[in-house]
C-alpha cells in the first residue's frame, strides 16, 4: 500500500509572450501559478498545478496554499491511488474551493498513472484522439494587430481561432475584429468571438446579427446563461459556454436553455480531472462539443488537459489549448509543443512531465 508522506508547494510567475486582454479589464501579463508535489512512502511523487487568472473565476492564487494546508490532516498517511476516493474525503473536509482542490486531484492522478506505469489518458478513457486540434486565442487589441496574429497562427497550421472581444466596450470595433479575422483566415476555419461574460445582451446581439452570414460562433457573451441563451436565440449563432458551466447542474441548465452547443471544460473550474471526466461524459451524452483546457498555466496543467482530451472521442472534441505555449518559463523544457496546428499528450507514466527543480527553487511551503 502507498501512503502520502509530504506535500510541497511552489509559486512561479508566468509571463505571457504578449499581453493578453479580455473584456471587463481582465488582463494576463504576469500571473502566479502554484505547483504541488505529493510524495509517498513508495518513492513515487505526483505533480499538480493551478493558475487562476485575476477577476476571471471564483479563484484566488494566494488562497491555494492556505486551502491546501487546511486539507493536509486529511491527506497525510492517506492512500493516493485512485484519486476519487480521497477527493470525496476532501470535499467533506473543506467545502468548495474547487480551484485549490484541482491541483491536488491532478497530482493524485499523476501518482496513480505512475503506479500503474501508464500515461494518464489510458486511465481516463483510453487513446481516442491522438493528434489534438488546437485553437489559438487572440488577445483583444486593435483589429489590424489581431489580424496579424491570426495570419501568424494560420501559418503555423492553426485552423481554429478564438477572437477576444469587449476590451474597449465598442460593439462596432468588436464587429470589425470578427469580420477582418474571418476574411484573413478564409472560409473553413472555425472563428468564434469570446466576450468572457463582459458583453451585454443588446450589443452582443447586434454584433451576432451583423456577422451571422460569416459562419461565426459566439462564446460566453453575457454574465448569465439566460442572457447567453437570449443572444443565441436572437442571432441563430452557435454558442460555446465557459464561465457559466462548472458542474452538472449548470450544464443541464445550459442544455435546457438551448445554448450548450460547445463547452469549455477547464480542470480547475470543475475541481480537477476527476470532476472534469464526469462533466466530459455528461457532454458526450448531451451532444455538446468540448474544448478541453484550463484557465492558465504551464506544462503540468497543459499535460493534464491534453491527457483528458486524448481520452475524449474525436467526434466530441472541438479543440484543446497548449497553455504553456503562451507563457514563459516552461517548467519542463521537454513539455508538449504545437506541431502544425496539433499537439500530443506525453506518453510517459502519469502526466509524463518532470518539472525542473532548479527552476522551481525552494518550496514556499512543506507539509508532512
Amino acid at each position: 500500500m502507498t501512503n502520502i508522506t509530504r506535500l510541497s508547494l511552489w509559486q512561479l510567475p508566468l509571463t505571457s509572450h504578449e499581453a493578453y486582454h479580455m473584456a471587463d479589464g481582465k488582463t494576463c501579463e504576469t500571473v502566479n501559478t502554484t505547483i504541488l508535489r505529493i510524495d509517498t512512502d513508495s518513492g513515487l511523487s505526483g505533480w499538480g498545478e493551478v493558475c487562476p487568472i485575476p477577476h476571471y473565476l471564483p479563484a484566488y492564487a494566494d488562497g491555494v496554499i492556505p486551502a491546501v494546508q487546511d486539507m493536509v490532516p486529511a491527506m497525510i498517511d492517506a492512500d493516493p491511488i485512485g484519486p476519487e476516493a480521497l477527493m470525496a474525503l476532501l470535499d467533506g473536509h473543506l467545502q468548495g474551493h474547487n480551484y485549490a482542490k484541482s491541483l491536488i486531484d491532478m497530482a493524485l492522478w499523476d501518482l496513480t498513472g505512475k503506479a500503474a506505469g501508464l500515461p494518464l489518458y489510458r486511465l481516463l478513457g483510453g487513446l481516442q484522439t491522438r493528434d489534438l486540434p488546437l485553437y489559438h486565442s487572440i488577445t483583444c487589441v486593435a483589429p489590424d494587430e489581431m489580424v496579424r496574429m491570426a495570419h501568424e497562427a494560420y501559418a503555423q497550421g492553426i485552423r481554429q481561432f478564438q477572437v477576444k472581444l469587449g476590451a474597449d466596450k465598442s460593439w462596432q470595433t468588436d464587429l470589425e475584429r470578427l469580420i477582418k479575422i474571418r476574411e484573413a483566415v478564409g472560409p473553413g476555419p472555425l472563428v468564434y468571438g469570446d466576450w468572457n461574460c463582459g458583453g451585454n445582451r443588446l450589443d452582443c446581439t447586434r454584433v451576432g446579427r451583423a456577422v451571422a452570414h460569416l459562419d461565426i460562433m459566439l462564446e460566453q457573451p453575457c454574465p448569465t446563461l439566460e442572457q447567453c441563451a437570449a443572444v443565441r436565440a436572437a442571432t441563430g449563432l452557435a454558442m460555446k459556454i465557459d464561465e457559466n458551466g462548472f458542474d452538472v447542474e449548470s450544464l443541464l441548465k445550459a442544455q435546457a436553455l438551448g445554448c450548450l452547443d460547445a463547452y469549455a471544460l477547464k480542470t480547475s473550474k470543475s475541481g480537477g480531472l476527476s470532476a472534469s471526466r464526469r462533466l466530459r461524459d455528461l457532454c458526450l451524452h448531451l451532444g455538446a462539443r468540448l474544448c478541453v483546457e484550463d484557465t492558465w498555466g504551464s506544462d503540468i496543467t497543459t499535460a493534464a488537459a491534453l491527457h483528458l482530451a486524448t481520452a475524449t472521442p474525436s467526434r466530441a472534441l472541438l479543440n484543446t489549448c497548449d497553455l504553456s505555449g503562451y507563457v514563459a518559463p516552461h517548467v519542463d523544457p521537454n513539455g508538449p509543443v504545437r506541431q502544425a496546428g496539433f499537439v500530443r499528450a506525453p506518453d510517459g507514466p502519469g502526466l509524463g512531465i518532470e518539472p525542473d527543480l532548479d527552476l522551481l527553487g525552494q518550496p514556499l511551503a512543506v507539509f508532512d
